[in-house]
């Protein structure tokens, strides 16, 4: 407020200044109090003993510290340090500033105290969350023969709340009933009522009912109470018995109410209390906040958008609000213009305007770029360490693979919070990194920030393998020691945990065992065993789940086209059917999803080509792209495997050129073990050993591999072996490997090196992968190993087998004895070849499946040429249908043919 010229320098008498500034105070103006009393300074007049707290106070309000501690140090030489207000003042003052400990020394200096001054000191204790100090203070107050007021117990109540002490808060209401002061003095009725709130509203309500007089900050208690509980019914009932009474509601009244209409869910409610909110007049900022906060409840986000245009002066709050809004009605474009809008209407944004658009930075082809601004205005406004901030850029740096930077803002936030640290164990997670992971883990319990149950969850998703096992098994443990809540939440990431780290029994125990499953923890564990590839099993678990007498397909379908639907089930869904041979359905899933992301175009294109679908994987790769979606690493992971695994050499190598120049991503060596299998398949030998050699990294043990595997198909033994030694230096203990070189040798009849080899297997105590192939008939899984006679229906199959391989050689099947990889004579190699896996799995498929269903097998080797030939002739035989899943592909054998035109 301006101060009249009239009353400048002329004025020196001290009690006009005094006059001044109490005026000031009447009008609550505590900058022009403090320009007051500049003013007062500089005319060498100090306020006397019952102004100068007057000024303390208004320092106190606006926390202006070093002008309150300038005001200390004035006075120390004088008379007024010593006077009883003001230093009761001077306690006041630093208590509200948070500065408790110079509190402390001013009210231990204090030669005398009255109640005005303990309540000082109390009320600081509280308001620093000291509680425990705070109610010490009574003690050492009523020690010295001075009894507590209305304002005391008011504060007491509210350490009794915040420490739950649930039988000294009944003390002192016991206290205050004897005294009067209860139906006396409002507030200490409403600091009661805000004490039983805390345990049990029932108990809040009984104390509310007593009450002789209520005001209308005893109803909002009330009412603001049940909605804190939960209890919104309550709370609206509550509000309409205050209107028939007659009390006159307030803004804080409707806050609270539309808070309530939110929480209850009742869209008409809500609008009949946006009418209350006109006809009483309550239209500021905060009313129209809550208001358009319940309509993004509601999804009504027309309704929302007309109230805030509505406002002609809008401050950054409601700018917030809107901004949550349109995510929450997930138009990502319109968020971003609109906080361009915001920008260009100069409204300063806040610590909450950067928490809600940084995460929308992983949405953005620029993202890295717009969050790095974002950043460095966080930098600029000085919030970088603030908590919540540096937790938001922990999490955008995290999803860009920026950890170094994620780890230098984690590291320098002031206070770590268990949000903290949740969010940077799984960013350490996202990015591959659990050992790091786990030693944040570690730290936290050191700091003593006790996990909960998000911070488990989060570092048991990093865990993948048997070697991990015993450390999932310890944070396990350390859950049982520590009492923390196992919910469906944690139970689910438990059970993810103990099947990814090859323990099935234990997890499937825990989901089996725990009471309240609900379709996240059924979906989760579906997706568990797609993601380690035992689709069979996820199959069998879904009919437990879902199938229940309906189609099962036809149920899927009506679920995934639903616009509720959960996109990263349907997405793992169309990974399951791909999987497990059941392309057609993938499609239909994809094709009936009402919106799609990255993932379910990745999980299609890669679908397409397992299955040898390389020209329908380079459709759907072109038509994504013409839909504005950018491929990802995984995207071409996928599309230049679906090329290889078709022949598409060309096509594949255009492809690799343009993931470089066209999208700029950098090959990783993922992409080029792909280009390897590319070339080296398509009989291009020399030039996938010089992509081996000339890449920018080593080469894994995938990528000689492929190599390997090529020069098996086209008899090049030397390359085989070159290629061998390199792989044995990377996995020596894979007998896997072994058998690959043992093969080609086999099949080039070098049998001393296939002698050799086999020798050497032996003397390092190495196990090669028996090969198993297995079908399911009636959610029942049935394994056969090659001569395997332990099924049950052993002697039925062996004689379907043997009416198929005389019928075949009728047609011309002649069986291809350089498949038995074995020195003996021609009879002991056609009886081994006659009983593989895969031939005793189709004839008890023949047998078990009726009509003209497809007969699905799968094995876990690749499948021999011998018996690739054979399935060929048995599918024209039987003009039945055999999907094949090996462990590179699928083969499709329809009438003679198979999918992969013999390119495999």
């Amino acid at each position: 407020m301006e101060i009249p010229l009239s009353l400048s320098p002329q004025i020196h008498e001290s009690r006009n200044w005094n006059s001044l500034i109490k005026r000031h105070i009447k009008l609550k103006d505590d900058h022009a109090i403090l320009h007051t009393y500049t003013q007062m300074e500089s005319s060498g007049i100090l306020p006397d003993n019952a102004t100068l707290p007057l000024v303390l106070k208004a320092c106190g309000r606006l926390k202006a510290i070093e002008r309150g501690k300038k005001l200390h140090n004035a006075v120390l030489n004088t008379d007024l340090v010593s006077d009883i207000r003001v230093q009761t003042a001077l306690v006041d003052f630093y208590s509200k500033c948070g500065m408790l400990v110079n509190a402390r020394k001013v009210f231990d200096e204090m030669s005398e105290r009255d109640v005005v001054s303990w309540n000082a000191m109390i009320s600081g204790c509280v308001n620093c969350c000291e509680f425990q100090q705070g109610l010490l203070l009574f003690s050492q107050m009523q020690n010295g023969n001075l009894k507590g007021n209305s304002v005391t117990f008011v504060e007491l109540l509210k350490a009794c709340g915040e420490l739950l002490e649930l039988k000294l808060g009944k003390e002192i209401h016991g206290y205050c009933l004897r005294h009067g002061f209860l139906n006396s003095n409002p507030h200490v009725d409403t600091s009661l009522m805000g004490f039983y709130l805390k345990f049990d509203p029932s108990v809040a309500a009984l104390v509310f009912e007593m009450l002789d007089s209520r005001n209308t900050i005893s109803w909002n208690t009330m009412i603001s109470g049940y909605v804190n509980h939960g209890d919104c019914l309550k709370a609206l009932q509550l509000f309409v018995s205050m209107l028939i009474k007659g009390f006159k509601c307030d803004s804080i009244t409707m806050l609270v109410v539309i808070q309530a209409c939110a929480g209850y869910g009742n869209l008409e409610l809500g609008m009949q209390v946006h009418q209350l909110v006109i006809k009483f007049g309550y239209s500021n900022l905060h009313i129209v906040n809550a208001l358009i906060n319940m309509y993004t409840e509601f999804e009504d986000i027309r309704s929302s958008y007309e109230l805030f245009n509505s406002i002609p002066t809008k401050d950054v709050a409601l700018w917030n609000s809107m901004l949550s809004c349109t995510i929450e009605s997930g138009s990502i474009y319109e968020t971003l213009n609109m906080f361009t809008e915001m920008q260009l209407d100069e409204i300063q944004i806040n610590e909450r305007t950067l928490v809600i658009i940084l995460p929308l930075c992983a949405h953005l082809s620029n993202g890295l770029v717009n969050g790095k601004s974002l950043h460095a205005y966080a930098l600029k406004i000085g919030k970088e360490k603030n908590t919540h901030i540096g937790n938001s850029l922990v999490n955008m740096y995290a999803f860009f693979n920026c950890v170094e930077d994620a780890t230098r803002i984690f590291t320098k936030m002031k206070v770590l919070d268990v949000t903290s640290y949740n969010v940077f164990i799984s960013g350490l997670v996202y990015n591959k990194l659990k050992v790091q992971a786990c030693e944040i883990f570690i730290q936290m319990l050191e700091w003593e920030i006790k996990p909960n149950s998000q911070t488990v969850t989060s570092i048991l998703v990093g865990l993948h393998g048997g070697e991990c096992l015993n450390v999932g098994r310890s944070i396990h443990g350390y859950v049982m020691k520590c009492g923390i809540q196992i919910d469906a939440s944690l139970n689910t990431a438990l059970t993810e945990m103990y099947i990814n780290c090859e323990d099935e029994e234990t997890g499937r125990g825990l989901f089996e065992n725990y009471p309240d499953k609900d379709s996240i923890s059924w979906n989760s564990l579906l997706s568990s065993y797609i993601n380690n590839n035992q689709e069979y099993k996820a199959l069998i678990l879904f009919h437990q789940h879902d199938h229940k007498g309906r189609c099962l397909h036809a149920y899927t379908l009506r679920r995934f086209s639903s616009l509720d639907v959960e996109l990263s089930l349907a997405n793992a869904f169309i990974t399951m059917y791909a999987r497990c041979g059941s392309l057609e359905y993938a499609e239909k899933i994809f094709t009936s999803l009402p919106l799609t992301d990255i993932v379910s175009w990745n999980a299609m294109i890669a679908g397409y080509g397992m299955h040898g679908r390389g020209e329908d994987a380079m459709l759907t790769f072109s038509k994504m792209v013409k839909e504005g979606i950018k491929p990802t690493r995984v995207t071409f992971v996928s599309a230049l495997s679906a090329c290889s695994h078709s022949g598409m050499i060309h096509k594949g190598l255009t492809l690799f050129h343009s993931m470089v120049q066209d999208f700029c991503i950098t090959p990783e060596r993922v992409h080029y073990a792909c280009l390897v299998d590319l070339l080296a398949r398509g009989g291009l030998l020399n030039e996938a050993k010089n992509v081996i050699d000339t890449m920018p990294m080593a080469p894994d043990a995938s990528i000689w591999r492929a190599l390997i595997g090529a020069c098996r198909i086209y008899s090049n033994t030397h390359m085989a072996k070159s290629a061998f030694e390199n792989l044995i230096e990377l996995e020596p203990t894979n007998a896997g490997n072994y058998v690959l070189l043992s093969n080609i040798y086999a099949a080039n009849g070098l049998w001393s090196e296939v002698k050799n080899l086999r020798l050497i297997v032996k003397n390092k105590g190495l196990k090669k992968p028996a090969g198993r192939s297995w079908i399911v008939i009636k959610s029942e899984l049935h394994f056969f190993a090659a001569g395997d006679k332990t099924h049950t229906q052993s002697q039925k199959i062996y004689k379907k087998l043997t009416f198929l391989l005389t019928n075949i050689k009728e047609m011309g099947y002649v069986p291809d004895l350089s498949w038995v990889l074995h020195d003996e004579d021609d009879d002991r190699k056609l009886a081994r070849l006659s009983s593989h896996s895969e031939k005793l799995a189709i004839a008890f498929g023949l047998i078990s499946v009726s009509g003209g269903s497809p007969i699905l097998i799968t094995k876990n080797l690749r499948i021999c040429g011998d018996c690739h030939e054979f399935s060929k002739y048995v599918s024209k035989l039987t003009k039945r249908t055999i999907i094949l899943r090996d462990a590179s592909r699928f083969h499709h054998f329809v009438d003679g043919s198979c999918s992969c035109k013999d390119y495999w």
